[in-house]
């Protein structure tokens, strides 16, 4: 379940709530009844690492060339074609 931050607008006491995403938001401070609002931070996760951008899986000359797109295009169609018969040779091995 998410951890949401509130923030009081009238005494600023901030606070966390553990909450389903099915409950509604809060609206109310526990201290003086005043209205809250939800607050929101910058995400805290990073993917590093390859695969994670479209130009990870791409051969190096065909990402530097963008001229030829068709030839590209029948040069990964082949590839994919040629890497899943020698992964299903291996499989049967």
């Amino acid at each position: 379940m998410p951890t949401y931050q509130y923030a009081c607008t009238e005494c600023d006491h901030r606070f966390e709530q553990v909450q389903s995403f099915s409950e509604d938001s809060l609206t109310e401070c526990p201290k003086c009844t005043g209205r809250l609002r939800k607050l929101f931070n910058a995400v805290g996760i990073v993917f590093k690492g390859s695969g994670f951008y479209r130009t990870d899986n791409r051969s190096s000359n065909s990402s530097s060339s963008t001229s030829s797109s068709s030839t590209s295009s029948s040069s990964s169609s082949s590839d994919s074609s040629s890497s899943s018969s020698s992964a299903t040779t291996a499989a049967a091995s």
